[in-house]
């Protein structure tokens, strides 16, 4: 099986998750994305994101009936720090097979700051989704020359969303059902997420 597994915080998950996943398994023919929210990321050292479990939760109904897309708990279960050495070491262990780690374009340039990222790029490949205006060739040339042949590029088009803006948006009390499924966005609201103390 070819599988792409995309981590990150999703603190919340939304709809541009879903298309860089979508991207991901029509340009790579992947049979399936896992998403892989992070305990804690390591790279992440300001700003405090709300607890994993409900960061677990938003991403289940993020792809809850959503054929090829599925979510794993490992990196929660595991606890501290979230590294994708180790999760792929895991996932390939208990489920061989053709792996693909998604990141963005500002994650791609992270790429040699992470655990043991040579390593990495054994046993998987990864996978960078580039958004217009940035040129795919111009992030790639700024990594060391020994990576480049272990990455794929996804082009997708620009999409004006981050994570912070909707916990933004939530704080000042503003709808974001344009940007999440509504089953997230109800749970945001039940939960109260992002809400100003």
């Amino acid at each position: 099986m070819k599988i792409g597994i995309l981590g990150g915080t999703f603190d919340p998950p939304h709809n541009g998750h879903l298309a860089l996943a979508e991207a991901a398994k029509e340009t790579l023919g992947l049979d399936e994305v896992i998403f892989m929210p992070a305990f804690r990321n390591p790279l992440k050292t300001s700003g405090k994101s709300v607890p994993a479990k409900h960061r677990l939760e938003m991403v289940k109904l993020l792809v809850a009936n959503r054929p090829g897309l599925a979510v794993s708990d490992s990196e929660v279960g595991r606890g501290g720090p979230s590294y994708a050495i180790d999760t792929i070491n895991e996932l390939q262990f208990v489920q061989p097979g053709e792996y693909w780690f998604i990141v963005g374009g500002d994650a791609l340039k992270s790429l040699p700051e992470w655990k043991q990222p040579e390593r990495l790029m054994k046993i998987c490949r990864i996978a960078a989704a580039v958004r217009q205006p940035q040129d795919p060739a111009d992030i790639i040339k700024r990594l060391p020359e020994s990576y480049r042949d272990f990455i794929d590029i996804i082009n997708m088009k620009p999409m004006d969303l981050s994570a912070s803006d909707l916990r933004d948006k939530v704080a000042r009390g503003q709808s974001i059902t344009t940007w999440v499924p509504q089953a997230v966005a109800k749970y945001i609201e039940t939960n109260k997420l992002y809400k100003l103390k």
